[in-house]
């Protein structure tokens, strides 16, 4: 089992398609909290996160910090979207890393598809 894991509902995305993942922290020791960070590889546009957990995030956030203590069972499920139209396929690096004191101490990757 992984200490921290990450899981999108769909691996396949589509410009302004709801993109839903779930983040599962195994790690035993003392952590503040969660960060998630995506590139759209060979881009240089963003994707934006909508919410976490069922709280709306009001402002256009790019990079996803969720702090432990929002983070029930040690879990935190998100939306985020891909708010522009590729001329081409994209590959979507997603990276979850649990964070102690400003520090990353274990991380998950995961790779999706965007297409159009």
């Amino acid at each position: 089992m992984k200490d921290v894991e990450l899981k999108l509902e769909n691996l396949n995305i589509k410009p302004y398609e709801v993109i839903k993942g779930k983040v599962q922290v195994n790690y035993r020791g003392r952590y503040d909290g969660i960060v998630v960070n995506t590139q759209i590889l060979n881009s240089n546009q963003l994707i934006v996160y909508k919410s976490y957990n069922n709280k709306t995030i009001s402002q256009n956030v790019s990079r996803l910090f969720i702090n432990r203590n929002d983070m029930l069972q040690n879990s935190a499920e998100f939306t985020a979207s891909i708010e522009f139209e590729p001329k081409e396929p994209h590959d979507v690096k997603f990276r979850v890393s649990i964070i102690q004191e400003h520090k990353e101490i274990e991380s998950d990757i995961l790779f999706a598809k965007l297409t159009f």
